[in-house]
């Protein structure tokens, strides 16, 4: 019996296994789901923003987006100088934590907190692509996409209660979207005086803790909320419009600012040279310091006198007392032709002491040449009382870029008018029939200014600032600009042709205080020029 129903088992087994293979292949073939649908295939280009995105994850940012240009030169210099960049960066870090750690710390009774070990690892960070801003004014902005997996090595001492707890950072991952701006531009390297870097979006940050030796990240629930945490903070302070600033150099020194005035007074002259055939000389003094593009001083002209008298003053503006010097021309005056030379002579301002006056009498010289012979003959002496006079801290004039204010007029301004300020930035896209020497125009009220030549240029670049002290509001005046370019050869044919102008109303800037365009140039095809305007008043 039991033969029999073992029998029966395995050809029921066998008997079913086969019924239920060959009712399930039937439903597998013969019924097919009805809410299924043929997936919607379409080209690349016809996909959304987001679609693609999706679908394109791992590319790089400049391949999905065309704003963003490819950097693959930069990820080689960093690579190349990360063993040096990386001590700078840990060098800044420490700087830019000091303030904020001892900010914080009082608000959770902790004694102190201090990097013991700071280094950045073997593996710098790359950038996939930067985005850069162009705009009008003096600064230069870029969005980078930086991603960093590195292998720093970051141990932090914290001290409470008389206890030491020391942390480490490991396996440290960082992915974000930085702005970097650098302003204000100056004439002055590495040419920018600040960066700024804010935060676009929440970054994501990802490490691991270890307290003596054990990963604290492994304790339920600590890994989250120190990630939530890190990442609020970061973004409390850095997500734009905040920003992280960095001083690199000392703008007032960048640009150059006036730190003090010098003032000179022409007392008199004494055994000069003549000049003339006929009679004696007549003399005038030119003063002008060095490394300044401000016009020259001159005094009044003394005719026929070889020992004139002046005491005329005059006052200017030093930028850098320790390289700046004093320099004395002494012309005989011709009415036709070129006025004659008579001697020279030169002040270090570093020479003067701040605050005293000091009565100087002056050898005149032919050159400063120390090996000219020509300098030991006796050309006569030239007396002057000088006297410098540094500006104190609160004093020095800032610019628009530092306080996001004007400067007041100066002193001596008409109560009711003020002063105008115009800044020829540059130009572009200028381009003559003839030649291409462009230098800028100025015309207002019958006054004329004029920038310097740049030869053989289409986007000349000028940077220069013409002031105009009015009685009253150019509430209804207008200010034109021409482009204009002139022969570098000798010839009549065609020795000067405009390549553009601009007439603009100056209502808006006395409203406004400060304007800064791009014009564009009538009777030019595609040229355009940067003009800044300020209207300064005394209060």
């Amino acid at each position: 019996m039991g033969f029999f129903s073992t029998l029966l088992g395995f050809c029921g087994f066998g008997l079913g296994m086969s019924i239920g293979l060959f009712i399930g292949y039937f439903l597998f073939i013969y019924f097919q789901p009805t809410d299924v649908k043929d997936p919607d295939i379409r080209p690349l280009a016809e996909q959304d923003p987001e679609s693609s995105q999706r679908l394109l994850y791992e590319l790089p940012i400049w391949v999905k987006n065309p704003d963003y240009d490819r950097v693959d030169w930069l990820n080689k210099f960093i690579e190349y100088m990360w063993p040096y960049l990386s001590k700078a960066v840990c060098k800044t870090a420490r700087d830019i934590a000091k303030p904020i750690v001892a900010e914080q710390i009082p608000k959770y009774k902790i004694e102190s907190v201090e990097f013991e070990v700071l280094t950045l690892g073997s593996l710098p960070p790359t950038f996939e692509g930067v985005k850069v801003y162009i705009t009008d004014e003096k600064e230069v902005i870029m969005e980078p996409l930086l991603k960093w997996a590195g292998n720093p090595n970051i141990v932090v001492a914290v001290k409470a209660f008389g206890l030491k707890a020391t942390i480490q950072a490991v396996d440290v991952q960082v992915f974000a979207q930085p702005r970097i701006t650098l302003k204000p531009l100056v004439p002055s390297f590495p040419c920018f005086a600040k960066i700024y870097v804010s935060l676009m979006e929440r970054p994501y940050i990802d490490f691991g803790l270890r307290l003596i030796g054990a990963d604290l990240m492994s304790i339920p629930g600590l890994y989250r909320f120190v990630q939530e945490f890190i990442k609020g903070q970061v973004a409390n302070m850095y997500l734009w419009p905040k920003a992280l600033e960095v001083p690199i150099i000392d703008p007032t020194k960048a640009q150059r600012r006036p730190i003090g005035i010098v003032h000179v007074k022409v007392v008199k002259a004494m055994k000069l040279k003549k000049k003339d055939f006929m009679g004696a000389s007549d003399p005038y003094v030119k003063i002008k310091l060095t490394e300044d593009k401000s016009p020259s001083k001159k005094t009044t002209v003394k005719h026929n006198n070889l020992n004139p008298e002046w005491n005329e003053e005059f006052k200017l503006a030093v930028r850098d007392p320790d390289t700046q010097d004093l320099q004395f021309n002494i012309f005989d005056w011709e009415q036709v032709g070129k006025h004659d030379k008579m001697g020279m002579a030169i002040v270090h301002l570093k020479d003067l002491p701040p605050n005293e006056p000091k009565v100087m009498t002056l050898d005149l010289r032919k050159t400063m040449e120390q090996d000219d012979v020509e300098n030991e003959k006796p050309r006569g002496q030239l007396v002057v009382e000088l006297t410098y006079k540094p500006f104190k801290e609160e004093d020095i004039p800032k610019g628009f870029e530092e306080t996001g204010e004007l400067q007041k007029a100066p002193e001596g301004t008409p109560a009711g008018g003020g002063q105008l300020v115009v800044i020829i930035h540059e130009a572009q896209d200028v381009e003559g029939k003839h030649h291409t020497n462009p230098y800028a125009r100025i015309l207002f009220r019958g006054e004329e200014r004029k920038t310097k030549h740049v030869k053989k240029n289409r986007d000349p670049r000028w940077e220069e600032e013409f002031e105009f002290m009015l009685e009253e509001p150019p509430t209804n005046d207008k200010l034109h600009v021409e482009v204009v370019s002139t022969s570098s050869r000798i010839g009549l044919l065609h020795p000067k042709e405009s390549l553009g102008y601009v007439d603009i109303p100056l209502g808006d800037v006395v409203t406004n205080k400060r304007i800064n365009e791009k014009f564009h140039l009538i009777d030019s095809k595609n040229g355009r020029i940067q003009v800044e305007l300020q209207w300064r008043t005394p209060s």
